[in-house]
């Protein structure tokens, strides 16, 4: 599964790991994450994410 980037702050979105604090289950790919979902760091929004280059 793809990693992203938050833009803004750097976050990275590891679909391994989710985002148990904001009810994102380990194994969650990012396209199957709600729409309101926001960083965890900055709140910004999923449009403010892009892939990352491996």
């Amino acid at each position: 599964m793809v990693k992203y980037i938050c833009i803004p702050c750097g976050y990275i979105y590891d679909p391994q790991t989710g985002d148990p604090d904001s009810g994102i289950a380990p194994g969650t790919a990012f396209e199957d994450i709600p729409d309101d979902w926001v960083c965890p760091i900055c709140f910004v929004g999923k449009d403010e994410f892009e892939p990352v280059k491996e």
